[in-house]
């Protein structure tokens, strides 16, 4: 019965040809990143660091999002809440002495896997409008549990004393370290999300996406693939979560708030929902939309919006659709 499920999955995969242009994007993407710091010595490099560094960071939050409901169709509305996680356990344990990298880190990817675990199987006992609306209210419960935590900032957030430490030393402490670190961290994520989709996993959850009812019929189990799917976006969240609170050196709750879940959907939508590296674009194109137009005008979102609309009208595939029909 697995082997028809395969057959069956196989039929949407798209044909070699179409394969192996899709290849060239994340390829010149990636180049584009790695000669970023090159290019910023001839302009103001502090700020082009940063602000390139913040896009990396959020493009793993938003393909982690995209390998729900690209890959999955699981609308999650509360996905900001896995960025909270990371964060707070960086700016928690930095709080009490701990800033070695590896022990935030590993404590982030556990908390935020053991939430989403939690929230996900209960979340994907329900479909639809009700699934977007359970992860939505658990989004927000994270968020209320921010804010009421006086110890740690409260609503004003929390600042980190220092970056975290890799093997004891400073590494993240230098702009150009914590962007090569993230630079990585980001190439690596996304082998592993092209890997699983490519797998026989991602096939699955693929099959599951077009028709539910039939891969349950030849002998799968939706709900377990799903659950699997919605923990490893989770901890890819949570990492990016780890990645942002060294970035900025601030904690705050605003990063669990359903506005900032709805900024990785509109990302992922912008960029192209189901190809990983169009999450990418997506986070590239907001971030620097949202600084250019936020320089014009403080109601920038009125300028957004439409734009917006008009690629969801007129390209429906996002900005990825927009290029391949460039090439």
């Amino acid at each position: 019965m697995n082997d028809i499920a395969e057959i069956n999955a196989a039929a949407s995969t798209p044909p070699p040809r179409a394969r192996k242009s899709a290849l060239w994007l994340p390829i010149i993407l990636f180049a584009a990143f790695a000669f970023v710091p090159i290019a910023a010595q001839f302009g103001a490099s502090g700020f082009i660091l940063a602000l390139v560094t913040r896009t990396m960071i959020l493009a793993l939050a938003a393909m982690s999002l995209d390998l729900l409901i690209g890959c999955g169709a699981m609308i999650s509305f509360g996905h900001a809440a896995y960025l909270g996680i990371g964060a707070y356990a960086v700016g928690i344990l930095s709080s009490h002495g701990i800033n070695d990298a590896f022990i935030q880190l590993g404590t982030a990817l556990a908390a935020s896997g053991l939430f989403a675990l939690l929230t996900g199987a209960i979340s994907l006992r329900t479909r639809g409008v009700y699934f977007i609306m359970i992860t939505l209210a658990f989004g927000q419960m994270l968020y209320f549990l921010a804010t009421s935590l006086a110890a740690y900032g409260g609503d004003d957030g929390m600042s980190l004393a220092s970056r975290s430490l890799i093997f004891g030393k400073p590494v993240l402490k230098n702009d150009l370290g914590l962007y090569y670190v993230v630079f990585g961290l980001l190439v690596g994520i996304y082998i592993i999300c092209r890997s699983i989709v490519a797998s026989r996993f991602g096939r699955v959850l693929r099959g599951i996406k077009e028709n539910p009812v039939r891969m349950e019929a030849i002998g799968f189990a939706p709900y377990r693939y799903q659950l699997t799917a919605y923990v490893i976006a989770g901890m890819i969240a949570g990492l990016a979560g780890c990645l942002l609170a060294n970035q900025s050196e601030f904690i705050s709750p605003a990063y669990a708030t359903w506005q900032r879940s709805g900024d990785l959907i509109f990302m992922i939508v912008l960029g192209g929902l189901g190809s990983l590296h169009g999450a990418i674009i997506g986070a590239a194109a907001f971030t620097l939309l949202e600084e250019y137009l936020s320089h014009l005008t403080e109601y920038w979102g009125m300028i957004f919006g439409p734009i917006l609309i008009l690629v969801v009208l007129f390209a429906r595939g996002g900005l990825v659709s927009i290029l391949r029909s460039e090439r």
